[in-house]
């Protein structure tokens, strides 16, 4: 049996060497360079501008770098880099492009003088060592030595190149309260901050001096109707996550009709098992009542008449998030096991009141006094939804920098968080 020795063709062009390697690295550069003039209290903001003309007014490195479009595979690199440090740490994505850019030009230098790229590997990971182990032995500082004026100051430190850099000690202050109200112990008694239960609520007016802390949770959308009252307390509230409107007969589904009044009692039918549905909702006690989808109009009358509050388009987010707080369950539909509608007062979440604010042009539904302490709310006041924005970016950098600083229980003295393996 003859063996064919040759080798199998593969489509494309396959390049090495130093010119190769140049590239890479210029790549890279040149994704440094572009967020290299935003670092430090000094650095510049950036205005990006995408493909439908949308208006993004910051200097976070991670939202800069998302919105440019790169296609170098090495570059790319840095980019998800970024991404996850924004996602891992919450902050420093500058930096840590910047340094890597910095690593790779030194490297490329060190391989142009016939040093092997595996020594160069070995040398940086063994510098990392040194590093950690210097910063852990000299610089580290526990947090209870310094209380709580050094998690103001890592807020502050992460607020420093922000557009809230002059209010940053207001800010820093806000920040450590709502990242402290939100402490749990888990089941294995470690201490943590889940701070994707800090709601962040923009509103236009006023100065950013006038932003504030609601003890509780705030959900951008007011009532469904103006019959229904502006305040309900005590609240005991019902988290839906589906339709509340007019029940309509599936794609597909033919119905014959020979006399004409019998189409009449199907559409009244169709309206029956809507207010069905609404009134198994107010008998098992509820009075606030909040949907993912929208609700009739034509049945937003049983609950005015009801005295009951009802919420529609609420985000899914924001639902989960109001239902852990209150003890509430996620209703995704009432048919039980066997089949039937039912809604049981188990389902419903409690908090000692619910009302209807207006901040600035929108109405805000507030619920305050939950059942689960740890929810609350950071209402935000700017000028235009550009400031609005980029506080909140950099109030997300913040809130995750003294969360790191909580659960590491350690900083350095430079009131950067760092976290200890």
């Amino acid at each position: 049996m003859a063996i064919n020795s040759q080798a199998p063709d593969i489509s494309g062009e396959r390049q090495s060497g130093q010119d190769v390697r140049t590239q890479n690295v210029m790549a890279c550069q040149a994704i440094a360079n572009i967020v290299k003039s935003s670092l430090g209290p000094v650095g510049l903001d950036k205005m990006l501008v995408d493909d439908i003309g949308d208006v993004t007014i910051t200097n976070d490195g991670a939202t800069i770098l998302k919105m440019v479009e790169v296609e170098h595979p090495a570059a790319k690199v840095l980019v998800e880099l970024a991404e996850l440090q924004d996602r891992e740490v919450g902050d420093g994505t500058t930096s840590v492009v910047i340094i890597a850019g910095e690593l790779l030009k030194r490297a490329n230098d060190l391989v142009r003088n016939r040093i092997h790229a595996t020594s160069i590997i070995s040398g940086y990971r063994l510098a990392m060592r040194e590093a950690c182990k210097y910063i852990e032995e000299k610089l580290a500082v526990k947090v209870e030595k310094l209380g709580k004026d050094s998690l103001v100051n890592c807020a502050k430190t992460s607020m420093s190149s922000k557009l809230i850099a002059g209010d940053s000690d207001f800010f820093a202050h806000l920040v450590v309260e709502a990242v402290q109200a939100v402490k749990i112990t888990n089941a294995r008694g470690e201490v943590k901050y889940p701070i994707k239960g800090i709601n962040i609520l923009k509103a236009h007016g006023k100065s950013a001096r006038d932003s504030y802390l609601l003890k509780g949770y705030a959900l951008n959308t007011g009532r469904a109707a103006q019959g229904m009252p502006l305040r309900v307390s005590p609240a005991r509230i019902a988290c839906l996550d589906f339709n509340l409107q007019k029940t309509k007969m599936q794609m597909g589904v033919q119905v014959l009709v020979t006399d004409p009044r019998e189409l009449e009692k199907i559409r009244q039918r169709e309206a029956d098992m809507t207010k069905e549905r609404i009134e198994k909702v107010l008998k098992a006690g509820a009075n606030v009542v909040l949907t993912t989808k929208g609700i009739d109009d034509m049945a937003l009358k049983y609950f005015v008449e009801a005295g009951a509050i009802a919420v529609r388009r609420v985000r899914k987010e924001d639902l989960r998030h109001v239902a852990k707080t209150t003890g509430a369950t996620a209703v995704s539909t009432f048919a039980d096991m066997e089949g039937d509608e039912t809604f049981d007062s188990s389902f419903l979440g409690y908090a000692d009141e619910v009302v209807e604010e207006r901040i600035a042009d929108d109405d805000v539904i507030m619920i305050k006094g939950t059942k689960n302490s740890s929810a609350v709310s950071l209402i935000l006041r700017g000028a235009n939804d550009y400031m609005l924005d980029e506080m909140d970016r950099a109030l997300h950098d913040s809130l995750c920098i003294v969360k790191r600083t909580l659960e590491s229980n350690t900083v350095s003295i430079c009131s950067c968080s760092i976290t200890l393996s």
